[in-house]
């Protein structure tokens, strides 16, 4: 080695040396790292464990300002539980907020989780003690016990992996669209996006896997999102509200369809891939729409009020299966609709989202979908209250089937007309009611008169009654739109209140249900003075008593329907009287009638089996009193 090597090695020596003196420690600093060591060291296994269940920690919580650790401190406080998210396992949670001019939301970095919902141009109407009434603002995803969480199953974590409710994200808010990011060890990340629209109640929501797959245990190609919504009663008859609310989902390849509405109930959608799951009470909607879809679900509603607390509706539980996970960059989007169930905004958004608006799904639900909801909305385009728009209705239904009517009231002046014939038929068969039936048949197919003619407008009629049922209860549309006395006419209108142990009654008295009643008590009387119920005379009663048991039925109902029903009583009275009255002229009806008889009948056809039928139960009932 020659003499110029030897002292560049040694400058380099030299060098070194002094460098190491330069960054050394100081004494204290040298104290200060071994009590650190010495209180990690002592550190059992148990109170590790203790740590990691106290972990995260929340300053708000706790009450506690969190200890910065070093990475390998934190990793020895969390690992066991967070595994390669230990980075995002502490922190102090902080609410953001994305607003528009219809939707308010609150969301916590704690989770990366809608915290609630502010819907602005609805309102809770509150009845307080001594019936006056409070509005509140109208909120959604409120309920403190909510959970929206991703279980992410994570290589060395016991269990079944890390849930992002127990993660701290790191928010970047720009505009109206908010990233939140939980970062792992070796750069990472969890994300989830949020972009609330300018206009309505649709959020464009987005989740990014960047790096899991190196941390990530088998998850077969899905991760698993953990979803429960506790609804709040919002509406002023909760019961009422209950029977409308539960889980509404959409499979892929098949038509819409619901968990139970009145009890608990679980449906396992095993390898049935969905478009949307939807938590949708009587008028409000929280619904998570793929952009693809989702590999399968678990859905559960409960309904039992002993699971619940006082001012929760129900529980919605649905534990949905994504389909991401198995590589280094994965992306999969959605949608969240957070609003009204307003019918067009629904089908604007597609996939048979609108299904969650309880219409019905038989004849009577495609009834109003397409004939009752139009016509609502076309009246309700020139007439500024709901109730006039209901009495406009009601007339536009009776115009529409007065020819039935019409023929109904001739049949039933003709059983007038007939009466004094028919009562000296009962006069000659005082004591053998058979023979009294068999002439009296006779009677009417010699005058072309039918006890039956004024069925058919009834029958008619009841499509149009089923649909409304259903109809007012689900439309939005009357919401808290107030006529009369009634403030609210998609439910019960009371105007005094009753004791709570009177039956059926519900602690509250409905002024358009004892109207309907007593309007169906006069309706009945006026039309049955001329008919004869000697053959069945409970049926003479039974038409008094059907409105008062009905009304402990529609006493908690709609007050929309009972005014409708209300309305068609008085037009019902009305025409009758008018009809009877003026339209028809019985003399002429009569001269008819004498034309009729003076015919030759057809032999066969209905009465005249009915009244071969009356004569050989005459005969049988002869010969059994003969034996």
């Amino acid at each position: 080695m020659d003499r110029t090597s030897i002292i560049g090695i040694v400058l380099i020596m030299l060098l070194f040396l002094t460098w190491q003196w330069v960054v050394a420690p100081s004494a204290s600093e040298i104290e200060q790292q071994q009590r650190y060591q010495d209180s990690i060291a002592a550190l059992t296994e148990a109170e590790l464990r203790a740590a990691d269940e106290l972990a995260p920690l929340d300053i708000e919580e706790t009450g506690v300002e969190p200890v910065a650790l070093s990475d390998s401190a934190r990793l020895a406080q969390y690992g066991g539980r967070f595994g390669a998210f230990a980075p995002s396992a502490a922190g102090t949670a902080e609410d953001v907020v994305l607003e528009n001019d219809l939707l308010k939301l609150t969301i916590s970095t704690k989770g990366g989780t809608i915290r609630q919902a502010e819907l602005k141009q609805y309102a809770k109407v509150v009845e307080q003690a001594d019936d006056s009434e409070i509005s509140l603002p109208l909120l959604l995803l409120e309920d403190e016990k909510n959970k929206f969480e991703y279980i992410i199953p994570v290589s060395g974590v016991s269990g079944d992996g890390v849930r992002t409710s127990d993660l701290y994200f790191q928010p970047t808010l720009e505009g109206n669209t908010l990233r939140l990011r939980a970062s792992i060890d070796g750069g990472g990340y969890f994300e989830q996006r949020y972009t609330l629209e300018d206009e309505g109640y649709l959020i464009d929501y987005d989740i990014q896997f960047e790096g899991l797959n190196q941390v990530m245990a088998n998850t077969n190609g899905t991760v698993q999102l953990h979803w429960e919504n506790y609804l709040d009663k919002i509406e002023k008859n909760a019961q009422y509200e209950a029977s409308y609310s539960t889980l509404y989902y959409k499979p892929v390849d098949d038509d819409t369809d619901y968990c139970s509405c009145t009890s608990d109930d679980t449906e396992e959608l095993d390898e049935q891939p969905l478009k949307w799951v939807a938590g949708s009470q009587q008028f409000f909607t929280s619904a998570l729409i793929a952009d693809d879809r989702f590999t399968s679900a678990v859905l559960t509603t409960v309904a039992d009020e002993d699971r619940l607390q006082d001012d929760e509706l129900k529980a919605l539980i649905s534990d949905i299966q994504l389909p991401i996970g198995t590589s280094g960059s994965e992306t999969f989007g959605m949608s969240f609709y957070v609003g009204p169930n307003e019918f067009e905004r629904l089908r604007a958004i597609g996939y048979d989202l609108s299904d969650v608006v309880s219409f019905g799904s038989s004849i009577f639900g495609s009834i109003n979908r397409w004939i009752i909801r139009p016509l609502f909305n076309f009246l309700s385009g020139f007439i500024g209250n709901m109730g006039i728009a209901i009495l406009v209705l009601t007339l536009l239904v009776k115009m529409l089937v007065y020819p039935l009517t019409y023929k109904m009231l001739v049949s039933n002046t003709k059983m007038q007309v007939l009466k004094p014939e028919i009562e000296k038929i009962k006069a000659k068969h005082k004591d053998d009611a058979s023979g009294a039936q068999m002439e009296t048949m006779k009677l009417y197919q010699e005058y072309g008169a039918s006890p039956l003619g004024g069925c058919l407008p009834m029958v008619l009629q009841m499509p149009i009654w089923f649909a409304l049922y259903r109809f007012f209860p689900a439309s939005i549309t009357f919401r808290q739109e107030n006529f009369l006395w009634a403030n609210d006419l998609s439910t019960y209108d009371s105007i005094l209140r009753l004791p709570e142990w009177i039956p059926f009654m519900q602690g509250h008295l409905s002024l358009f249900a004892v109207l309907w009643a007593v309007t169906t008590v006069i309706y009945a009387y006026y039309n049955s003075r001329h008919m004869d119920y000697s053959a069945q005379p409970m049926m003479k009663y039974f038409q008094y008593i059907m409105p008062l048991m009905f009304l402990g039925f529609f006493n908690s109902f709609a007050a929309g329907l009972t005014c409708y029903l209300f309305f068609s009583n008085v037009f019902n009275i009305a025409q009758t009287v008018i009809t009877k009255n003026i339209i028809i002229d019985q003399e002429k009806l009569r001269v008819k009638l004498e034309a009729n008889k003076a015919k030759p009948k057809k032999k066969g056809g209905f009465s005249a089996r009915l009244q071969e039928a009356l004569k050989e139960q005459q005969r049988a009932a002869a010969a059994s009193k003969k034996k």
